[in-house]
């Protein structure tokens, strides 16, 4: 169901309130509960990375803490894009029930019961470090540290492509792959160097007779810009393979990918273009990798070492060229499937591995319950801490990620469950049906086969899509038609949103 933001603010207040009262009454004697610190990076493809597999790239401190806790191979993000993403996390719900519809969308309000709420009704301190992709005037119960990085003018409001318009926004191509060089100053490099530096001041202050804390690092690269210094570049320059898509593949397409190559201008990408990019975009991940070994050094060192709950994740995946896309935004396994460590020895013994799909709101249950802190009732996902204390216990093996934002011409939803993904595309006009997609990933890992298209999959079909309305607690139609309700009246604050950010 959809949240009426006025009728929410009236209630917010006094279901939090109820939360921690319970908290406090359930709490009693009890032995101190673990620090819990979330490193995200932002658009990490999770191929990218020796602990899932690479053999090229150069991530020795991701794969030094996969080493020292549990990898989940089949991770996904609730939302291919960076806001949704990280309200899915702040929230523990599904994007659609909280209107988090692209990057210019917040909650109703800044007392929204959210983790860093819950985990301070359970006697934590909630601290942000980073980039969480916040309006200016939300922190959601976080404090934040290292300087303010969450200033975002947010309107709510966001539009669709016609659905014949084939327009390509060559410009929108070029300006970013004019960013695709090397080099030692970046804006992605400049935020990151200082999240490093805000967590390091951080360990080195905090006392261990203080409450357990709940730490969150927000890294921006692997993000475009693809800038990256000349010493990580050069490990990859004539490395990297290219994408390999077989002949006629983009006539294939589901219309909303089309529009995507469209909207980014990137059908004008050559093979030079992507060549450099993937290499750049591999020497990036080596350089973000080596400032989280950094912070996970000084972790070690500092005397909450072994009581602490280290977690690295990302909020989407990155497509580098793959099925002629770049950025996120689709949710192709580049996209959607996003890498997640979860790392604490005192109680889960490491190099474990676990099969079977998951999200980011099963990750949000999980934090929640390893803290001991009560979770409203209505959030999606289940804890994963008993499947993490015992690889034997029954996971439900179902992860759900959706898109309603900018370049597509209809929202869509997609379905992981055992070796199968779905994805329901809405009707985005009465000219043009809804398209489903349907891939057998052990079969056809790179997404090629459109099952979907073929017969003798209706009865799959069917059961696939009745998963996904149940766990959507929506028709995907309906959905689509309220977010284009919602996308075009926008919050109601443009002019002033304008006036804050040519101030800013």
């Amino acid at each position: 169901m959809a949240i009426n933001r006025r009728d929410f603010l009236k209630t917010a207040a006094t279901a939090l309130a109820a939360t921690a009262l319970d908290a406090q009454r359930r709490a009693g004697p009890r032995e101190r509960r673990p620090n819990i610190f979330v490193i995200m990076s932002d658009e990490h493809n999770h191929r990218i990375a020796g602990c899932y597999g690479n053999k090229l790239v150069r991530t020795p401190y991701l794969d030094g803490l996969a080493e020292r806790g549990v990898v989940f191979e089949d991770a996904y993000c609730n939302s291919p894009l960076c806001v949704p993403s990280r309200l899915a996390f702040t929230t523990g719900k599904y994007v659609h029930r909280v209107s988090a519809l692209n990057n210019a969308c917040s909650l109703p309000s800044d007392d929204f019961p959210a983790l860093p709420r819950i985990l301070n009704a359970a006697s934590y301190e909630s601290f942000l470090c980073g980039k969480q992709h916040y309006a200016s005037d939300r922190r959601y119960g976080f404090i934040e540290i290292g300087g303010n990085m969450n200033n975002g003018v947010m309107t709510g409001r966001v539009g669709r492509r016609a659905a014949d318009d084939t327009t390509v926004n060559v410009a929108a191509g070029r300006a970013r792959a004019a960013d695709f060089h090397t080099g030692d100053e970046s804006s992605i490099l400049g935020h990151d160097r200082r999240v490093t530096a805000g967590v390091l001041e951080f360990l080195s202050q905090r006392g261990r007779s203080e409450k357990p804390f709940f730490l969150f690092a927000g890294y921006l690269a692997p993000h475009f810009p693809l800038t990256v210094p000349e010493n990580r570049y050069r490990n990859y320059q004539g490395k990297v393979a290219m994408p390999v898509i077989p002949e006629g593949f983009f006539d294939t397409m589901p219309l909303n990918y089309k529009h995507l190559r469209w909207g980014f201008g990137v059908t004008e990408y050559d093979a030079d273009i992507t060549r450099r990019g993937r290499e750049l975009y591999h020497g990036l991940t080596e350089w973000v990798d080596n400032e989280i070994g950094t912070v996970l050094a000084a972790l070690r060192k500092s005397p909450f070492g072994e009581d602490t709950v280290v977690i690295y994740t990302t909020d989407h995946g990155e497509n580098m060229g793959e099925h002629g896309l770049w950025w996120k935004n689709c949710v192709y396994e580049q996209a959607a499937h996003i890498p997640m460590l979860v790392s604490w020895p005192a109680r889960w013994a490491g190099g474990q591995r676990r099969r079977g799909a998951c999200s980011m709101v099963d990750l949000v249950k999980t934090i929640a319950d390893v803290g001991g802190a009560n979770v409203p009732g209505d959030w999606n996902g289940n804890s994963m801490a008993p499947w993490l204390d015992d690889p034997k216990t029954r996971w439900r093996d179902l992860a759900v990620s959706q898109y309603y934002a900018h370049n597509i011409c209809s929202g869509y939803a997609m379905l992981r469950t055992g070796d199968w993904k779905y994805v329901y595309h809405a009707s985005p006009d009465s000219q043009h049906p809804a398209e489903r997609e349907l891939y057998n990933l052990k079969a056809d890992a790179m997404e090629f086969d459109n099952l979907a298209r073929r017969s003798g999959q209706e009865e799959r079909i069917r059961t696939m899509h009745a998963v996904l309305l149940k766990e959507l607690g929506e028709d995907p139609e309906e959905i689509e038609r309220r977010c284009r309700a919602e996308g075009a009246k926008g919050y109601g604050n443009e002019p002033a949103a304008k006036r804050k950010k040519a101030a800013a």
